[in-house]
């Protein structure tokens, strides 16, 4: 691999939220990580998604089958942090991460999405009950796309 090409890649870390980017070229391959003072754990990152607006929350499609005498305040959709593969269920265990009529904490993971072979823990940004889910488990999801709706 080309000294530039990694030089532009470590400025890239650099410049960014990224903590740690590995790319494949053929059979050549660089690892590039940005050094945290708190440990991490090797493979895993929670995030908030990010906060919505109540107008993109009543935008989200399929929302028919909500009581229309919900005060639309408590209404509130979890997007997605980045561009991945969404998995509702536990890897290992193959338990839902999360359901309809579940009642979530701020901070508790609802799913995680997989980016460039790395899983990320996603979690809810906002205590409630899990009202709807938006996408399916395996789906691939953009970033800032509606994941699943909490009341």
């Amino acid at each position: 691999m080309d000294i530039r090409k990694i030089k532009k890649l470590i400025e890239l870390v650099q410049e960014s939220d990224i903590a740690e980017l590995e790319i494949k070229e053929g059979e050549e391959s660089v690892r590039i990580c940005r050094h945290s003072p708190v440990p991490m754990q090797a493979g895993a990152q929670t995030y908030l998604a990010p906060a919505s607006s109540v107008a993109a929350a009543i935008a989200t499609p399929n929302l028919g089958h909500l009581s229309s005498n919900i005060d639309d305040t408590d209404i509130h959709t979890l997007l997605s942090p980045m561009v991945g593969t969404v998995h509702l269920n536990d890897r290992n265990s193959g338990k839902p991460l999360c359901y309809v009529g579940q009642q979530v904490k701020q901070g508790d993971i609802v799913c995680v999405i997989e980016a460039m072979t790395m899983i990320n823990s996603i979690a809810a940004d906002k205590s409630g009950t899990i009202s709807k889910l938006l996408i399916e488990d395996g789906e691939q999801v953009d970033f800032e796309q509606a994941i699943l709706v909490i009341e």
